[in-house]
């Protein structure tokens, strides 16, 4: 029981490894607070939780507001009075079209949803840290725009590499409290956001060294990892599980 005691936040709580993610710190005896948009898929999994014996409750909102962020902290207080980890999950890809064509409407959603509303999530997880003594904070950034580049998704990597120097800046600032903040870089898994069919999957899972995809347990482990105190002297790191995906070139 790794978090047994702890209460974490987890955003992108829906579907994939948010989900995962949410099953598996559970089962690691935390307290989970679920975040997406999905009230009804919160509510079932909640309660899938709490039929597998762990302890979970939900809010539903968009991560682009920030009033949600204060709206799951008042829920972690609320429930146990304290906050230990905040696993910052909640992400999408964009349209796909390339920055000369890019609609600056893409461009300003997938910043808001991937980047800013990291920044509201800390400034709300914070001070709730703080009080508890120490925390963790991990945001899911990506190997695109930290290790490759990809046609079509400009937004989606500028999101995500900014992430990285958030979480650099914030391992600095609250170091000495602390309270650690790292960066899940998790590599083609298998989730919503995947899509286009076995040839599409295929050619996704050929770009890695271990030649196929991610489930998604396999990064809510990493994450779960990050948490714990395991990893208690990791911090401001980029943590990589891409399955060879940085360094395949074959």
């Amino acid at each position: 029981m790794r978090l047994a005691g702890k209460t974490a936040i987890i955003t992108g709580a829906s579907s994939g490894i948010g989900k995962a993610a949410a099953r598996r710190f559970a089962e690691e005896g935390a307290f989970v607070i679920l975040g997406g948009r999905r009230e009804a898929v919160l509510a079932e999994i909640a309660e899938m939780i709490s039929s597998e014996g762990g302890q979970a409750q939900f809010v539903a909102g968009d991560v682009t507001s920030r009033d949600h962020f204060a709206d799951l902290s008042n829920a972690a207080m609320s429930a146990t009075g304290r906050l230990d980890i905040a696993f910052n999950n909640a992400g999408i890809t964009g349209d796909g079209d390339l920055v000369e064509v890019m609609d600056p409407a893409n461009w300003d959603h997938v910043i808001a949803t991937n980047l800013t509303s990291a920044f509201h999530a800390a400034q709300a997880q914070i001070p709730l840290m703080r009080a508890a003594g120490n925390g963790a904070l991990i945001f899911t950034s990506s190997f695109v725009g930290h290790t490759i580049g990809l046609p079509g998704m400009g937004a989606y990597a500028a999101s995500k590499a900014g992430l990285i120097g958030l979480v650099q800046v914030l391992a600095v600032e609250l170091g000495e409290e602390g309270i650690r903040a790292n960066a899940l870089l998790p590599g083609g898994t298998r989730t919503g956001m995947l899509s286009g069919g076995p040839e599409v999957e295929a050619a996704i899972a050929g770009l890695h060294a271990l030649k196929r995809i991610a489930e998604p347990e396999e990064i809510a482990n990493a994450a779960l990892f990050l948490a714990s105190d395991e990893a208690r002297f990791i911090t401001g790191s980029a943590m990589l599980v891409d399955g060879g995906n940085s360094i395949c070139k074959a």
